[in-house]
C-alpha cells in the first residue's frame, strides 16, 4: 500500500472492490487519506452526510485532490463516515444516561438513609407510646423536655410559637435572623424527618422520570415535596424557580418590594405575591413573604421562603381588598450541582390556605396536599425538565415558531382564563348581574386593553366603536365523573355542546365590522372539527393545538363569514393515571394569520377533582353546586347528604367570554347568560352519559323508553326481521303490547336502529345497544353511523346496502367498532335489515351485532 502524509484516515475496502483502482489501494487493505482530502469529504459530509451517486461522481469531478479515487473508495468512506457518527452519538447517550444513572443512585441513597431516619423515629414514638399506655402516671409525672415525642403538628398544638418582636425591613440583621431560622426549618424538611411523607401514587423514580414525588401527612397546613434531576445548571435552575409566574399557572403576580444584599453574597427579599381563585366561589389568597437566597459550602444553592407574620417577626404588608391572607410555612428550592453537569434539585412547598374560610364543600380544594403537588410542587420539576429538553436543540420548531413562542400563547390562555374566572376590579371588572337560581355571574371590562396587555395589538373593534369584555361564569359540582374524561369528552366532541352560532360571533369580534348578535342553534350547522397539533411538554400533560371548525358559512346581516373558523386551544389533565390532577379545556377565537401578538380572548372549563372521604353511597347525578352552598343551619347538612358517596366529586368551573359594542351589551348579555345555561346543561347530560360505563352495577339497569312511538317500532323491528329473514329473534307481534319492547330491550346483542338518509343518523338502540355506544337515548340521535365504523365496516355495509334494498337483509363479517367515548368494542358478526313500517315503507335500517365486547 502506498504510503500517505501522516495524519490521514484509513478505510478498509471489501475484497470485491478492484486492486488496481488507484495508487493508494490494495484490495482487502486500508486505503490512506490525506489530510486535504479527509478535509474536502468533511465539507460534503456537513452538508450531505448520504451523497447520490451522481453526487459522488460530481465530487471527483470538482475535487482534484480526489481525482485518484474511485466512487467506490467514497461511497465506503462516507458509509464509515456515519457510521462513526453513530458510535459517537451511542457513545454520547450512554455516557449521559451513565451520569443520570448516578445522579439517581446518590439520590436514592440520600432518600433511604433519610427513610431510615424517618423509621426510626416513628419506633421509638411507637415504643414511647406504649409505654406511656402501660404507665399512665408516667404522663402526669414525667415533665422533661426528652421523654416528649410530639409529630410537628400536635407540638405546634400544644407549644404555641413564640412570638418574635416586630423587625422592619431596615433591620438587616433581624431579617437575617429570621432568613436563617427559615433556612434550618426548611432543610429539616427538604433532607430531614420534620415532616412525615408519603410518596404519590404513580411516582417511580428513575433516570427519565419526573422526579420522587410526596406529600405531608398529619401536619399543619399541607406540604408536598420533589426531588429530581435536570440537565440545567443551578444557577439557571435558581433563576427559572425565581420567574414563579411562568410557571405558576395559578400565580397573578409577583412584586418584590425590597432587596437587601446579606454578608455572606446572599440576598434577602421581601415579597407580595397574589394567586387567582380556582373558582368562581372561592377567593382569592395572596401572601407577603421573605424570601432567602444563599449558597451552601459545598456549592449548592438555596432559596427559601416564609411568611412575616406576628409569630416570626419581621413587617407583615397590609390586608388587600378581596384578597384571603394565606401563609407560606419554610419552604423553598435546594439545588446541588452533578459530577459531569446538571443539578440535583429539591423542592418543598409548605402552605396554609385558610381552608375555614370556604364552603365546606370546597375545603378539599384548599386541604389536598396532592392538588398542592399538582399545581406546585410537580409543575415547577416539568417546567425546568421542559426548559433543559428544550435548550438541548432536540425540539423541532413547530409551524416556524421557537418553542418558547408556544409557551407564552399556553401561559396567556391560562392566564386570560384565569382572568376572567376572578374577575378583578383593579384589571376593570365589575359586577353586571348574577342568577342567583343558577349562580350564573355576568361581569364586564370597560377596559378590554388592561387584560390583552400593551405587548399586542388592541384589538380594532375597541378602537373604532365604544365597548368591551364580557364575561359570563358558573360553577357546578359533578359526581362520579373523572375530571380527564369529562374534558376529554368534550374537547372531541365539541358538537355536544357547542353553539356554533355564538362560535361564529366569537370569530366575528376579531374583525372591526361584526354581525348582530346571535341566537342560540342557528341553522348554520358546524360540520365537524379538525385538530391541528402545534406542541406539547415533556410527558403529553398538556397540548397546545389550532382547531378548524369546518362548516357550511354563515350570513347574519349581511356579513358573511368564512367556511371555516379557528380556535387556539389549550387543553391539559386529560391522562386519567394522573393522580389528583385537574383538567383544563380553554380556547380562544384566532384568524387564520395567527400572528406572535394576536389579542386572545380566553374561554372554556376546568375541572379540579374535590379528593375528601365520603361515607355512604348515593345515586349517580349532577348537582347544582349552588344548593350545596346555602347559608344557614340546614344548608351544610343537605350538601353533606347530597355529596356523600363512595365515588370522586369534582368541582366544574365554565367561564366563556364575548366582545361587546355599548349599545349591544344588553343583547350580549342575555345571549351569553343563556349559552352558558345551555352549556350547562349539556354538560350535565354529558356527565350521565359518561358516568355508567366507569360505576358498572351501581347504576342499575336502564329502564326501556314508554312511549307508544318505541313499542310500535319494536314491533316493526320483529316483523321485519321474521319477513326477510324467515326466523324470529326472541318476540312476537301476537304476544301482549309491553312484551316486544320489553324483549327488545333486554336482549344480550347490540340491536340499533338509524335513518335511511344521506347521513345516517341513530334514531332508536337496545340497552346494550347504548352500552357498546356509551350513550343515552337523549344523546343517541347526535352520533351517526359513520362515527362508530372503522374503514372495513364502511366498506362491508356500502358494499352491501344495495343486498340490502333489494333482498331486504344480509349478515356482514365480524369488525370493530367504536363508542361515543372513543372505546373500540368487536363483535362476532352483525346482521342488517330493512325495517317496513305498517304500509310496508322502509322506515329505518336495523342493525344487531352479535357477542360484542369492549377491547
Amino acid at each position: 500500500m502506498a504510503a500517505a502524509a501522516v495524519g490521514g484516515r484509513g478505510e478498509r475496502l471489501s475484497s470485491s472492490s478492484p486492486t488496481a483502482a488507484a495508487p493508494q489501494v490494495d484490495a482487502g487493505k486500508y486505503v490512506r487519506y490525506t489530510p486535504e482530502q479527509v478535509e474536502a469529504l468533511e465539507r460534503v459530509y456537513t452538508e450531505c452526510p448520504k451523497p447520490s451517486s451522481l453526487r459522488r461522481q460530481q465530487l471527483i469531478r470538482e475535487c482534484p485532490i480526489l481525482s485518484n479515487i474511485e466512487p467506490k473508495q467514497i461511497k465506503v468512506w462516507f458509509q464509515n463516515r456515519r457510521c462513526r457518527e453513530k458510535q459517537r452519538k451511542e457513545a454520547s447517550r450512554l455516557q449521559t444516561v451513565n451520569r443520570k444513572l448516578n445522579a439517581m443512585n446518590k439520590l436514592l441513597m440520600e432518600e433511604n438513609d433519610r427513610l431510615q431516619k424517618q423509621v426510626s423515629r416513628l419506633v421509638y414514638e411507637n415504643g414511647y407510646m406504649r409505654t406511656q399506655l402501660h404507665n399512665p402516671s408516667a404522663a402526669t409525672t414525667d415533665t422533661s423536655c426528652e421523654s416528649v415525642v410530639t409529630s410537628g403538628q400536635h407540638h405546634q398544638q400544644q407549644n404555641p410559637a413564640v412570638l418574635h418582636p416586630q423587625r422592619d425591613a431596615n433591620n438587616p440583621a433581624g431579617l437575617l435572623a429570621i432568613a436563617e431560622e427559615t433556612l434550618a426549618e426548611f432543610m429539616s424538611k427538604a433532607t430531614g424527618t420534620a415532616v412525615e411523607w408519603v410518596q404519590m401514587v404513580g411516582m417511580k423514580p428513575g433516570p427519565d422520570s419526573i422526579g420522587i414525588i410526596a406529600v405531608s401527612h398529619n401536619c399543619s397546613g399541607v406540604a408536598a415535596r420533589a426531588c429530581g434531576l435536570v440537565s440545567l445548571e443551578p444557577t439557571k435552575v435558581a433563576e427559572i424557580l425565581k420567574d414563579r409566574p411562568s410557571w405558576y399557572r395559578d400565580c397573578r403576580c409577583v412584586d418584590i418590594i425590597h432587596v437587601i444584599p446579606t454578608g455572606n453574597g446572599g440576598t434577602i427579599e421581601l415579597i407580595y405575591m397574589q394567586t387567582y381563585a380556582p373558582t368562581t366561589l372561592a377567593a382569592p389568597r395572596d401572601f407577603w413573604t421573605l424570601r432567602y437566597t444563599s449558597g451552601l459550602e459545598d456549592g449548592s444553592l438555596v432559596i427559601c421562603e416564609r411568611s412575616l407574620t406576628q409569630s416570626t417577626g419581621g413587617p407583615s404588608g397590609p390586608n388587600t381588598p378581596n384578597f384571603i391572607r394565606a401563609e407560606v410555612l419554610p419552604s423553598g428550592y435546594l439545588i446541588r450541582p452533578c459530577e459531569g453537569g446538571g443539578s440535583m434539585i429539591y423542592i418543598v412547598d409548605h402552605v396554609d390556605l385558610d381552608a375555614w374560610s370556604v364552603p365546606e364543600v370546597l375545603r378539599p380544594l384548599y386541604e389536598s396536599p396532592k392538588i398542592l403537588a399538582q399545581k406546585m410542587t410537580i409543575a415547577a420539576l416539568r417546567h425546568i425538565r421542559q426548559i433543559a429538553h428544550e435548550s438541548s436543540g432536540e425540539i423541532p420548531y413547530g409551524a416556524g415558531r421557537q418553542p418558547a413562542v408556544f409557551r407564552t400563547f399556553s401561559q396567556r390562555l391560562s392566564r386570560g382564563f384565569n382572568d376572567a374566572v376572578s374577575g378583578f376590579p383593579d384589571d376593570g371588572w365589575s359586577l353586571l348581574s348574577s342568577d342567583g337560581s343558577e349562580d350564573i355571574t355576568i361581569s364586564v371590562n370597560s377596559s378590554p386593553n388592561k387584560l390583552v396587555g400593551s405587548h399586542v395589538s388592541p384589538n380594532p373593534l375597541f378602537s373604532t366603536v365604544g365597548g368591551g369584555i364580557l364575561c359570563a361564569k358558573a360553577s357546578m359540582l359533578l359526581q362520579n365523573v373523572p375530571p380527564a374524561l369529562l374534558v376529554r369528552f368534550l374537547r372531541e366532541h365539541r358538537s355536544e355542546w357547542a353553539d356554533p352560532g355564538v362560535d361564529a360571533y366569537s370569530a366575528s369580534s376579531l374583525r372591526a365590522s361584526p354581525y348582530a348578535v346571535p341566537g342560540l342553534r342557528t341553522s348554520g350547522f358546524m360540520g365537524s372539527q379538525v385538530i391541528l397539533p402545534l406542541a406539547h411538554t415533556l410527558e403529553h400533560e398538556e397540548f397546545l393545538e389550532v382547531i378548524r371548525l369546518e362548516g357550511h358559512g354563515f350570513s347574519h346581516d349581511e356579513v358573511l363569514l368564512s367556511r371555516d373558523m379557528y380556535l387556539l386551544q389549550l387543553c391539559s389533565g386529560v391522562d386519567e393515571n394522573a393522580t389528583s390532577a385537574s383538567a383544563q379545556l380553554v380556547f380562544a377565537p384566532i384568524d387564520e394569520s395567527f400572528a406572535d401578538d394576536a389579542p386572545l380572548l380566553p374561554s372554556g372549563f376546568r375541572v379540579i377533582p374535590l379528593d375528601t372521604k365520603m361515607d355512604g353511597p348515593s345515586a349517580t347525578r349532577t348537582l347544582d353546586l349552588a344548593s350545596a352552598l346555602e347559608v344557614g343551619p340546614g344548608g351544610a347538612s343537605r350538601a353533606s347528604t347530597d355529596a356523600s358517596g363512595t365515588c370522586n366529586r369534582s368541582v366544574l368551573t365554565i367561564a366563556f367570554q364575548f366582545s361587546y359594542e355599548n349599545h349591544l351589551r344588553e343583547s350580549v348579555a342575555a345571549m351569553a347568560r343563556s349559552y352558558v345555561r345551555a352549556v350547562m346543561a349539556s354538560v350535565q347530560r354529558v356527565a350521565v352519559a359518561i358516568a355508567p360505563s366507569r360505576l358498572g352495577p351501581q347504576i342499575g339497569m336502564k329502564h326501556p323508553p314508554a312511549s307508544p312511538e318505541a313499542l310500535t317500532l319494536a314491533s316493526w323491528i320483529g316483523r321485519s326481521y321474521r319477513a326477510h329473514t324467515g326466523a324470529d329473534i326472541r318476540w312476537s307481534d301476537t304476544e301482549d303490547a309491553d312484551s316486544p319492547l320489553a324483549l327488545l330491550w333486554k336482549h344480550s346483542d347490540a340491536i340499533l336502529c338509524c335513518s335511511l338518509k344521506p347521513a345516517p343518523m341513530f334514531t332508536f338502540a337496545n340497552n346494550a345497544g347504548l352500552d357498546i355506544l356509551e350513550t343515552t337515548l337523549v344523546n343517541l340521535q347526535d352520533i351517526s353511523l359513520e362515527m362508530i365504523l372503522d374503514d372495513e365496516g364502511r366498506k362491508a355495509l356500502c358494499s352491501e346496502f344495495p343486498k340490502i334494498m333489494q333482498q331486504g337483509f344480509t349478515y356482514l363479517p365480524g369488525g370493530v367498532c367504536k363508542s361515543s367515548m372513543g372505546r373500540q368494542a368487536s363483535y362476532e358478526q352483525a346482521v342488517a335489515w330493512k325495517v317496513l313500517s305498517d304500509d310496508d315503507a322502509p322506515h329505518c335500517l336495523a342493525f344487531m351485532l352479535v357477542n360484542w365486547t369492549f377491547m
